[in-house]
This record gives C-alpha cells, structure tokens and sequence, in this order.
C-alpha cells in the first residue's frame, strides 16, 4: 500500500492507516433499545479484535438507535466510533448540525453517504429529503474542518476534527465508471472508502488495478468489506434483496453442499476467511471491513484466522468530546 503523507492523524485509525498498518474496521449491530447497556453488550465481544467500529446511520432505512448516541457509547467503552451520515433524512441543516454535534461528542472518523430509499424499509411512505447527494456532502464536511465556515459561508468558532471516509460499489453497473466515481469523491474530501461487500474477487481486483491507474492508491485507503454468513439462506437473501452485491454462483454452491446448519456456519467462516487473505494480497487494499449481522462473536474468530492479532493498541486514548 502507498501511504499517504502531510496530513495529521486525528483518529486511532488514521494513525494506523498512515502509518501502513493493515486495518480491522466492523459494524456495530443495529439498536433497538433506549437501555446504553445494549450498546456496550453488543460491542463487548469486539473487544481487542478491530480498530474502529462504524455506527450505522438508520440502515436499509429502518430506524435504530441513533449514531450519534451509539458513537458516543463506543467512546465510553473505550472503543473508536465511525460515524455514518446519510443524505436520505437530513437536510443541509441537520446535516451539519450533526457533524459538528459528533465532533463535540469525541468522534474522529466520519463515513458519508447517500443512504438507502425509503422504499426499501419497513417505513417506505416517509419523506426522505435527498438535500444533498454524497458528493456535495463531502464537500461540506471538508469546508467545515479545513475552512471552518459553514455550507453559507458563515464562520465557525472552532472547527471540527474528523477523518473523512464514503463508500464506493466497484460491482454496480457501468463497472467502467466506479473508478472515476471513486476519484471524484476523492477531490471532494474523501479520505479513506469502504467498499460494498466483496464476493466477487476478479472484479474487486479490476477495480483496484483501475484505481491504481488513476494515481488514486496514493490519495486514499480502501477497505473492502468483507461478510461473514452462517447459512446458504442467508447468501441467497444477499444475492437476490441487496442492491449492489454480486454473489457468484461458486459461494451459493459452497454453502447449499452442506445440510447442517453447523457446517454452513463453518463454512460462511472459512469463505470470509479466505475472502480477506486474498484482499492481503491485492496493491491498495489497506484494510478490511467485516459485517456479521447480530453476530458480533464471530468476528474475532475471522480475524484471528487471518493472521490479524495482536491489533494495535491506541497510542493516545481517544478524545471524550
């Protein structure tokens, strides 16, 4: 991996990411509870397994607990929050209301994107706003760190500290385009990408080699996403429900040879496992991001088998806001 060079490091994980470490990011569960204590059960067994844990914002568009209230509970836990911003259910106020109100509350990595259409979830007659896209967003959360002004040019007293990341689909048609999609949200802010989950790994590969071609691999890291599944049922769900991931035929068949349900999950294990020994080895992957929904025990099981202990320990604890 290239690294990049003269900028500061303003999380544990940039710190990482800049000093050419490869990086362990996950995803929180989704919370539907007001008790704290449901955030800290469910990262407890990502304890000592990751760098950085994202903390979605209302995901498939379904209400949860919100980010910024989870991202703060990680911080009291000792752990590092990614924060997600969607475009989908704030406008530009909100939007940057709620940056700052992160930043104040100790976070240090943002992801921005544009969110799932209400369609999707289990409120498909909400209003989303779609006041700005993921691009302009990016641009905005730069301008408000690195300018210290708002979106209307107004001055801010104390500008915000934060590692800027999005996400990118190397798999969504035209493939030809993701790069440049890719290298455009890179001019606007984007510092670090984390991608849609990777099955299909010689597409993944023809991304990354295009990516390289564009001078990219030196300007931001990228970190594949990497799920873990425990049955066939589950993999078809993720072939036919999500947009945006491609599931060829060979991992169908690899979980539907096995009958018990014990020996699906070994296997969704395995294929996970050699999912991420194979993104060590592709030029620009520095880092990857697993998703084991409601299955928070089974990270440490992949990353262990990757090779990936000890993780890193913070330097400096992370900023309480």
């Amino acid at each position: 991996m290239t690294e990049t060079t003269g900028k500061g490091s303003r999380s544990h994980l940039e710190r990482l990411l800049r000093g050419g470490k490869f990086v362990v990011t996950c995803e929180l569960r989704t919370i539907d509870s007001a008790d704290p204590d449901s955030v800290r059960k469910a990262c407890e067994p990502l304890q000592g397994y990751v760098d950085a844990i994202n903390c979605t914002d209302n995901a498939t568009a379904h209400p949860h607990l919100c980010q910024l209230a989870a991202s703060r509970l990680l911080i009291d836990n000792g752990l590092e929050p990614i924060t997600q911003f969607s475009c989908r259910d704030r406008n530009r106020l909100g939007l940057q209301a709620d940056i700052l109100g992160a930043a104040s509350l100790g976070v240090r990595n943002l992801v921005l994107m544009q969110g799932d259409d209400v369609s999707v979830g289990d409120h498909p007659d909400a209003m989303p706003l779609w006041d700005l896209d993921s691009m302009h967003l990016l641009r905005v959360a730069a301008m408000l760190r690195d300018q210290g002004v708002y979106l209307s040019g107004r001055k801010l007293t104390h500008p915000p500290e934060y590692f800027i990341g999005a996400v990118a689909n190397p798999f969504a048609p035209p493939h030809d385009f993701r790069p440049l999609r890719l290298g455009k949200k890179v001019e606007a802010g984007a510092e670090f990408i984390q991608t849609q989950i990777v099955y299909n790994l010689p597409r993944l590969r023809e991304f990354m080699k295009r990516v390289e071609d564009l001078g990219l691999l030196e300007k931001v890291f990228i970190l594949p996403s990497v799920a873990i599944c425990r049955s066939a049922r589950a993999v078809h769900y993720m072939r036919d429900h999500v947009p945006g991931i491609d599931v060829p035929i060979e991992i169908i068949k690899r979980m539907e040879q096995h009958v018990r349900k014990e020996d699906q999950v070994e296997e969704g294990i395995r294929i996970a496992t050699e999912t991420v020994q194979a993104l060590r080895e592709i030029r620009g992957v520095a880092g990857i991001h697993l998703i084991a929904i409601k299955w928070e025990e089974v990270i440490g099981r992949v990353v262990e088998a990757s090779g990936l202990l000890p993780r890193p320990t913070p330097a400096v604890k992370t900023v309480s806001g």
